[in-house]
């Protein structure tokens, strides 16, 4: 008997349009040249430096908004390939995904409630992704994007500092405190993860903070999807391992992506020269 097909979720926008990347600018704005030789320009949406994944001339596939929107920039960099693979590069379609999964009972430990909210207000001034209500009361799910992946095999997050993921878990801990349950939630956006580690080589307070979190009652889980330009083919889980362990080691493979990763100043256009009468 043949194993059951992985779940594909559909990509739920227009098909996506393929192109070639040629290069970051400040941080959200990505140049690229569509298949039919027109270049554009794509908002980029991921904070972090996309270590790996800044490769000019490499594969990738954008979205274009509706023609009746207003937005200045017309596209949204969706995907890219590194290496032969192809990589989630739109930090806010993990929510999405999460949503999808939850909502399919996919995720274990995840599965059951009575109702999902979505960008739900808790605490002085956080919002929590999906607020689950289940037969012992609420359940916090805080989702997070991952694309990076060491040849040995792990997924790490962050990329990059990130005060406010590490500003997520203090939060959540409280949560935790109060009696209610709370999850970080790591989508992995490619197809080559077996297992996610906190990144102490990128941000080695968020690492330390995920092992007080669990501590104290906080969770932590992640699942795989493999994107293509259609959608997603769900993997499965994989092991959050959040033991201590020695991030120096990690620094070769840092180096090895630094050349592809980050973004550059837009240049800035020259000064007028002084008028002589």
């Amino acid at each position: 008997m043949s194993a059951p097909a992985a779940p594909y979720l559909l990509q739920p926008r227009a098909p996506l349009l393929e192109a070639r990347f040629t290069a970051r600018f400040d941080r959200f704005i990505a140049e690229l040249t569509l298949s039919d030789g027109t270049p554009i320009r794509a908002h980029c949406v991921n904070p972090g430096r996309m270590e790996g994944l800044v490769i000019p001339g490499a594969k990738a596939w954008v979205s274009k908004v509706p023609d009746e929107s207003k937005r200045i920039l017309r596209y949204t960099l969706e995907l890219l390939e590194a290496d032969g693979r192809i990589v989630g590069a739109n930090t806010v379609v993990p929510n999405w995904l999460a949503e999808q999964l939850l909502l399919a009972g996919i995720v274990p430990g995840l599965k059951r409630f009575r109702s999902l909210r979505a960008e739900v207000p808790y605490g002085e001034r956080s919002r929590i992704d999906f607020w689950l209500e289940t037969a012992s009361g609420p359940h916090l799910v805080e989702v997070k994007n991952c694309h990076l992946v060491y040849p040995d095999g792990r997924a790490y997050f962050p990329d990059s500092v990130s005060v406010r993921a590490s500003d997520h878990l203090e939060a959540l801990m409280e949560v935790v405190a109060s009696g209610a349950k709370a999850t970080v939630l790591f989508v992995i956006q490619r197809d080559d993860a077996k297992s996610l580690r906190p990144s102490d080589l990128h941000d080695p307070r968020f690492a330390q903070m995920a092992r007080e979190a669990a501590a104290k009652g906080v969770q932590f889980k992640a699942v795989a999807l493999a994107p293509d330009p259609q959608g997603w083919t769900v993997l499965g889980t994989r092991p959050v391992d959040l033991k201590p362990y020695d991030a120096v080691r990690l620094s070769p493979y840092r180096s090895a992506l630094d050349a592809h990763s980050g973004w550059q100043r837009s240049p800035r256009a020259p000064k007028a020269e002084p008028k002589v009468d």
